[in-house]
């Protein structure tokens, strides 16, 4: 199972270096025009290659690609908390929603949520503490990709009185909250609908107590939805009808938004399509705060990463300030960690970071008696130009290098077969200890990670442990500098990807930014509206 889920992550994870987006400033106006509206339709386009596709349907329980989903299920759901922030991506948070309130006790170790009194599933039934329990018991035990990874104690999940559910782990947990929006627990069925329909007619015709429920649902194609009028928010949703379409990526999407046939677009990642849409008068043009980092991994398990001076090599060789130059015009920062601005815990600055030093790079070149290396990416339009620009600067320092370009089955395949080198990829997520943070790429655990160093897992479960946010910050400090000291892989620029909407169409998360949970932003359905 556990396998699994690294798995999911690790498509998740390749979405995000396929993701890449272009010059960072919003094109058009992201702030709403006018108070917010109420009433009309609004049509989404999703990439059919990663939020489009849902062909496991949409029950969290069973979802393999919930990761991908989270607009869909979060429609459909609403979900126990949610990120937000400042129009401007700044101030980003996990707030209660259908909970009211949460308390963090005995270190960490317990957790208290409490629900919203009177929330109910769209089919009338109350969405309390019990069925919160059922699905918290559900889904932690299913194998579904986007279960968290709760060490739980022996009877670890309980009620208390009618509104109130409990966590107790083995051990501090302090990213439980921060983790649920990208978590499959934040989701919660109607268990009632779940025992009528049955999981095979479930997956297909969910029911939740978000702001809309289910019209009709074709896997991967079309999911359409209407306002929840018993949603708990007073006067919300503002849309009366919400439809999810399943498209062929960034072109036909672009096209079908021109011709009038959808009203926004999540995760654009097409550098020249952005430019033309930021050009676009007819257009709002959200570049979202980046979470994620570029990063170059190094296999130190094998030769010839094995060697320090090797990967020292690599970092003096590296100018991925001169790459943010170059291919997208300095809008986007390098990162010296494994966190972006838009994240928590971010520092732009690791001492005793090697930075690019041509000279260097030669000297330790020659003094290993060369170097070759096999560098491999998955093949996507930016990450291309990026290993491409790595070969120029690397050949530059006399290092003999290969681009290998990997299928999403082959690249797995790599990863497995531990044989592999340097493997440009991504590392980060708005919090590091969840979803694809940190580990995915660090941890000795990790089946696509090229690092197996225990004090770098201990660094890294510290801080997933500490319930302080200032020493949580010392401590991923503390491993930034460790991977930075043992040369154990470079970070490059941070990015995130663009939403498009029509003028007119306004809402958080699509044309205000927030810090995306995974790859794409977790829009704020709700309070997305459409002006006459």
């Amino acid at each position: 199972m556990r396998r699994t889920r690294w798995f999911a992550l690790l498509l998740v994870a390749i979405a995000s270096v396929a993701a890449c987006g272009g010059p960072g400033a919003s094109g058009g106006s992201a702030a709403s025009v006018g108070p917010p509206q109420r009433g009309g339709e609004l049509t989404v386009l999703e990439d059919g290659a990663f939020a489009g596709g849902w062909p496991s349907g949409l029950d969290p329980a069973t979802n393999t690609t919930g990761g991908a989903n989270i607009s869909q299920m979060s429609a459909v759901y609403g979900g126990l908390f949610l990120v937000t922030a400042n129009d401007d991506g700044s101030g980003a948070k996990a707030e209660p929603n259908q909970a009211e309130s949460y308390q963090v006790l005995d270190g960490g170790r317990t957790v208290k949520i409490t629900i919203r009194d009177g929330v109910r599933f769209s089919d009338g039934t109350p969405m309390d503490a019990e069925a919160v329990a059922f699905n918290f018991r559900r889904d932690v035990t299913s194998t579904c990709t986007c279960a968290p990874t709760w060490r739980l104690a022996q009877d670890g999940i309980s009620v208390e009185g009618p509104r109130t559910v409990v966590l107790h782990f083995i051990q501090p947990n302090a990213t439980a909250i921060n983790a649920f929006p990208i978590s499959n627990v934040n989701w919660i069925v109607s268990p009632a609908a779940l025992q009528r329909l049955g999981p095979d007619q479930f997956k297909i015709n969910p029911v939740g107590a978000g702001p809309f429920k289910v019209v009709s649902d074709r896997l991967s194609s079309e999911l359409v939805l209407e306002r929840n009028p018993g949603y708990f928010k007073a006067g919300l949703p503002y849309l009366d009808k919400l439809t999810f379409k399943s498209i062929g990526g960034d072109q036909p999407a672009y096209q079908a938004l021109q011709a009038g046939q959808a009203q926004a677009y999540e995760g654009l990642s097409t550098v020249p399509l952005l430019e033309q849409a930021q050009a676009n008068s007819r257009l709002t043009v959200t570049v979202q705060p980046p979470t994620s980092p570029y990063v170059v991994q190094l296999n130190t398990k094998t030769a010839p990463f094995d060697n320090e001076l090797a990967r020292q090599a690599i970092y003096y060789a590296t100018d991925f300030e001169a790459i943010s130059r170059g291919l997208f015009k300095g809008k986007y920062p390098v990162s010296q960690m494994f966190t972006a601005g838009g994240g928590l815990f971010h520092h732009a600055v690791v001492p005793g970071y090697r930075t690019f030093d041509l000279a260097k790079a030669k000297q330790l070149v020659q003094q290993l008696g060369g170097l070759t290396v096999k560098l491999g990416t998955l093949g996507s339009y930016v990450a291309q130009q990026v290993v491409t620009a790595l070969q120029t600067q690397w050949k530059a320092a006399g290092i003999d290098v290969t681009i290998e370009t990997y299928q999403l089955s082959s690249l797995v395949q790599q990863f497995n077969s531990g044989s592999w080198q340097a493997m440009l990829q991504t590392a980060g997520a708005w919090d590091p200890a969840s979803g694809v943070g940190v580990a995915f790429r660090f941890a000795s655990t990790s089946p696509f990670s090229g690092v197996s160093d225990p004090h770098l897992d201990d660094l890294l479960n510290q801080a997933s442990a500490t319930i302080d946010p200032g020493q949580r910050d010392a401590l991923y400090l503390q491993a930034g500098q460790y991977i930075s000291d043992k040369a154990y892989a470079p970070f490059g620029l941070g990015f995130a990807p663009a939403n498009l909407a029509v003028k007119g169409v306004s809402g958080p998360g699509l044309t205000t930014k927030i810090p995306p949970l995974v790859v794409d932003t977790g829009v704020l359905w709700d309070q997305v509206w459409r002006g006459k």
